[in-house]
């Protein structure tokens, strides 16, 4: 008998298009012959809506359905309720597949509810989720690893009160130029780089926008790399790749509107270096309690002619898009993306 795997995406974050992307190449890779496939779409308002086909979601249609969705709390249901104007009929969850990246997908929320309802799902948990998603925690706890990561600067909203006091803050511990970031929010929204006090103020301010808590930090000259964690009571690291941003950074625009930006497989690096990266990415993984899959980005730097690694972030639902760098990695280690996404459902009921 097939069991019922729900897959939610879009969501109520700055990367609800991204969502939208990586949802479609998880849907057409899922085994049918194991698993009935049921879509909830959650609009950028944060309706949920039940959708009935990945070709609704291809071309945007999903958004006008006429069916709202909701997954009961109740334990002793694990259900879908999907309501329609004649009534409501529901269907039973077995496993929930999250494609949702950023803000209340991603950082445990939705993990919460799944661990109420006691309903298997794909990926990191709660702890795991939340702190990974906020930037600041995340260098809190790397550096109980001992793993170098770049200089920062912990800004909170009510210090921009007093601009002048907060700009002060970062200059007496950061020199110029320095790279400000919501701490919670993905893919690159609201990051900006300032050369100066002025950009800083202008910087701050934006970030300010999609967090309460800001992050400033040192700039880092290097290389993008990233690496790709997949396990859960054993957990192994794929190769590494490289990522050649068209633009100063690889903010939201160069990743995913910039033709120009590439990212590239077992690009020119030391073995010494990759396994060092390696290493540093399942250490990452297992020190913010990580399960089942996550994304670990490095920056590789020139120290004294010798390579330099040091830490980036983590995100614990990266992206399945066609350009994206997890499967793009476990597909160079000889996993095809339909294993790859079966065996992440799999891993899910290893959990409970």
């Amino acid at each position: 008998m097939k069991k019922n795997v729900v897959v939610l995406f879009g969501g109520n974050s700055s990367e609800h298009d991204v969502s939208c992307i990586s949802a479609q190449t998880v849907i057409k890779n899922i085994d049918i012959d194991t698993y009935n496939v049921l879509l909830v779409g959650i609009t950028r308002a944060g309706s949920w809506l039940y959708v009935d086909s990945v070709d609704a979601i291809a071309d945007g249609s999903w958004r006008e359905s006429k069916a709202s969705a909701a997954i009961s709390p109740d334990t002793e249901k694990k259900e879908l309720i999907i309501f329609k104007d004649e009534g409501y009929e529901t269907k039973s969850i077995d496993v929930v597949f999250p494609v949702l990246h950023g803000l209340n997908g991603e950082d445990g929320t939705v993990q919460g509810l799944l661990e109420l309802a006691k309903i298997p799902y794909v990926g990191c948990g709660v702890l795991a989720s939340a702190v990974s998603m906020d930037k600041v925690y995340t260098k809190i706890i790397v550096d109980k690893l001992g793993i170098r990561q770049a200089s920062f600067v912990d800004i909170r909203l009510e210090m921009l009160a007093d601009m002048d006091k907060a700009v002060m803050e970062v200059e007496d511990q950061l020199d110029y130029p320095v790279f400000v970031k919501p701490s919670c929010a993905g893919s690159s929204q609201g990051v900006s780089k300032a050369h100066n006090r002025e950009e800083l103020i202008d910087a701050l301010n934006l970030a300010a926008q999609h967090d309460r808590k800001i992050l400033v930090e040192e700039t880092i000259i290097g290389r993008e790399i990233e690496c790709a964690v997949l396990g859960a009571k054993e957990v192994k690291a794929s190769g590494v790749g490289e990522i050649l941003a068209a633009a100063e950074f690889y903010d939201f625009d160069a990743k995913y509107n910039n033709a120009e930006s590439k990212t590239v497989v077992d690009p020119d690096l030391s073995s010494k270096t990759v396994e060092k990266i390696r290493d540093a990415a399942v250490r990452i993984f297992k020190a913010v309690d990580g399960f089942g899959l996550a994304r670990v980005d490095f920056f590789v730097a020139q120290k004294n002619g010798r390579d330099e690694v040091i830490f980036n972030e983590i995100n614990t639902l990266p992206g399945f898009t066609a350009i994206s760098m997890y499967p793009m990695l476990w597909n160079a280690r000889g996993i095809e993306t339909k294993a790859l996404v079966n065996q992440l459902i799999e891993m899910a009921y290893e959990r409970f």
